[in-house]
Formats: C-alpha cells, structure tokens, sequence
C-alpha cells in the first residue's frame, strides 16, 4: 500500500462548486434528479450511516472503536503486505481483537504472502491461509503493488497480476465468495518528474522516496503496462468481484475511470487516498466530476487509508498524514468531516495539497448514501449483517 501524504496537515479536504445540471461523462445525461433528492449539509454527518472500505488499523487500541463509532462508522481494516508495516500476523492478531471487541462496528480483510510463489504447494498454503483467516472473520482478500512492482520470479522477471500462478487462489477467492481488494501501480504523478505532478502530497512523498518514484526508473514497467495487466486480470476473472483501491490507480482521469467501470462489470472502487486527486479535477470542471459520481454512483465507495500504526516518523509520509506526536482521533475525524463536506455539501474549503480553495460537490443525498453506505453493504455484505 503506498499512502503519499501532507506534510504538515491535517485534513484531505474539499472540491467543486455550486450546485448546477447534470450531464454524464462521456456525453449521456445521467436520470433527472427529484426536487426532493437534495444535498447535505455538515450537520449532517453526525446522523447518515457510513462506511469507511479502507483503513488500517495495525495496532491495538480499544479507543479506536470508541472513534469509529462516535462519528457514525463502520470501518473495514485491511492488512497488507507492505514492509513499513507490522507483520502479517500482528496484522492478523489485531484485527481479529478488534472484531471479537466489535464486529458490528469493525470488519476486517486478509492478505497472503508471496513466499515461495513458483513453490509446488504455494497455491495449496495459500488456500489454506484463505480459508483460516475467512473462518476468523475477514470478508476479503487484498493483493498489493509488490505484484507487478517488487515480486521476481526466478528468472529475475517482475511478476505480474496476470501471471498463471494466481489463477488457482483466484478460482478459490471466487469460489469463496469474497472480494479482491486490488492495488496495483501507483498514482500516475509518479510517472512525471516532481514538478509536474499535479499534488503536492505526491510531490512530498516522492521527494521522501525515490526509490518508489517510477520517473526515475525506467527500467521498471511503465504505468501502462501495470493496468494492462491489471485489467487483462479482472477480465480474465469476470465472476471475481474486484475493488480497485485509491480509485484503480486511474485518480487522474474521470473519463478514464469511466472507461475502466465501463469495460470491467465486475469491479467497483475505493476513494482511499485520492480524494486530493479528485480534487485536482474538479477544481478545473467541477461539472465533470460531479456527474462522473452521479453516473457511478453504484460503482464507487468512500474510503480514506487513515492509518493507526506504532508511533514513527514514516507516519508523516502517509496519505492521510498522521502525525505521531498529535492525536489519532482528532486527525481521523478531520479527515472524515474534511471528505464529508466535499463530497456531501456545497461549502468550499482550503485544500493543502493543492494550495487551492476547493468548492463542495453537493452530491444527491441518494448518491451519498450509496458511495458512504449502500454500495459497501453490497459488496460486502457483512456489514449489513453487523449493522
């Protein structure tokens, strides 16, 4: 999971303007909104059922459910095979305390290990993984970026997503009946040089980690070829319902989001950690993504990456940033409140990473409810079962 951040602030923040008419991407002119089916306001928050389809919570606090609940969440945690973080199985442990504490409030998903993949038996231990974590409690499975950016064979070739040796564990996921949570890539500011990426998280976070800034290595697959196989894969599993984390990867184009929903009917996607990205957009046509979100209304769900982790410095460089010397709380409920008035309500705010007062989208209270509620009910219907 790769989380690019704020330095110094606290919140993610806002986009568009002023309410107005509605025309689809891509042309079509999305159904006549009634009278009746108007905004929220910031008050609002407090009394609309929301989930949050992507956090992390990588260490064990009970205050942390007291959060969730007080602003009207229900979260989804998913562990990850990603090295600034614990272990998989202090991942694991934590998650399963949280869940025994309150499954109503916190569910969880479960991730396997690329160890020994070209192995006789990697696919059998991984079912195996699968199934004891599903038998604990989680609702899904995530695969990471080191799928087609770290991971080699022996051949010293990078494995990809649609490489032959996941299909028998995807058979499984499906036969299972579970999502797969996919991260693949990374924002494509990370395939331009510094000045011109479009956000200043990116900027930072690269600036802080060239080792990840793909402009600086060209030697590794471009951003092309990693959707590519990223889409030969979803298509490859059409039974297979696949979440597209931070927006598929595609944050940087509605019209190409739209494109990717369009083609793959069997994938949905998370707004975790690019809601700037969105921003970015609306802020030069508000109208356009607006409708994007009215048109996609049942494929798009609200997430954050907000990220409760030991103590460190590493935390500065995640998206939402977390600042270990303040509080956790007070940082996440920023955040939520920052998205909810962007998304939800008409009301501009000053967006750090773009260095741009950013006006509200004032989606339909129908559309809200499906991106913060609905949608994830669906897609995991656990949550429904909690509630």
């Amino acid at each position: 999971m790769r989380i690019p951040s704020l330095k110094h602030s606290l919140v993610l923040a806002a986009l568009s303007a002023a309410l107005g008419a509605c025309t689809a991407v891509g042309g079509s002119r999305p159904e006549a909104l009634s009278s009746a089916d108007t905004h929220y306001t910031q008050a609002d928050f407090d009394r609309v059922a929301k989930v949050d389809v992507h956090v992390h919570a990588n260490m064990y606090d009970p205050s942390f459910l007291t959060l969730v609940r007080d602003n009207g969440f229900q979260v989804l945690s998913i562990n990850v095979d990603y090295p600034d973080f614990p272990s998989l199985d202090t991942q694991a442990e934590v998650a399963h305390r949280y869940f025994a504490d309150d499954p109503g409030h916190f569910q969880f998903t479960t991730t396997f290990s690329m160890d020994g993949f070209e192995s006789a038996n990697w696919s059998s231990r991984t079912d195996a993984h699968i199934d004891r974590e599903l038998a604990a409690g989680a609702i899904g499975v995530k695969v990471w970026k080191n799928i087609g950016m770290v991971e080699r064979d022996r051949d010293g070739e990078l494995i990809m997503l649609d490489d032959p040796g996941f299909d028998t564990v995807m058979a499984h996921i499906t036969q299972r009946g579970v999502p797969l949570i996919a991260h693949q890539g990374e924002p494509y500011n990370c395939w331009l040089p510094l000045d011109q990426m479009t956000t200043e998280n990116d900027r930072l976070y690269f600036a802080a980690h060239p080792e990840y800034h793909m402009y600086l290595h060209p030697e590794m697959p471009s951003y092309r070829q990693l959707m590519d196989a990223r889409d030969r894969f979803v298509k490859a599993h059409p039974d297979l319902t696949v979440v597209g984390a931070h927006l598929a990867s595609i944050e940087w184009s509605v019209d190409e989001l739209a494109a990717f929903l369009d083609a793959h009917p069997n994938a949905v996607v998370d707004m975790a950690a690019r809601m700037s990205n969105l921003q970015y957009q609306s802020n030069r046509d508000r109208k356009r993504v607006r409708d994007f979100l009215i048109k996609y209304q049942d494929r798009v769900m609200y997430g954050t990456d907000l990220t409760l982790s030991p103590p460190s410095e590493e935390a500065k460089s995640q998206n939402p940033p977390m600042d270990p010397g303040a509080d956790f709380a007070a940082q996440a409920e920023s955040v939520w409140r920052s998205d909810w008035k962007y998304l939800a309500t008409p009301d501009s705010q000053y967006v750090d990473t773009l260095k741009a007062d950013t006006p509200g989208l004032a989606l339909p209270r129908s559309v809200i409810r499906k991106i913060y509620y609905e949608n994830a009910l669906r897609v995991f219907p656990a949550f429904s079962q909690a509630s």
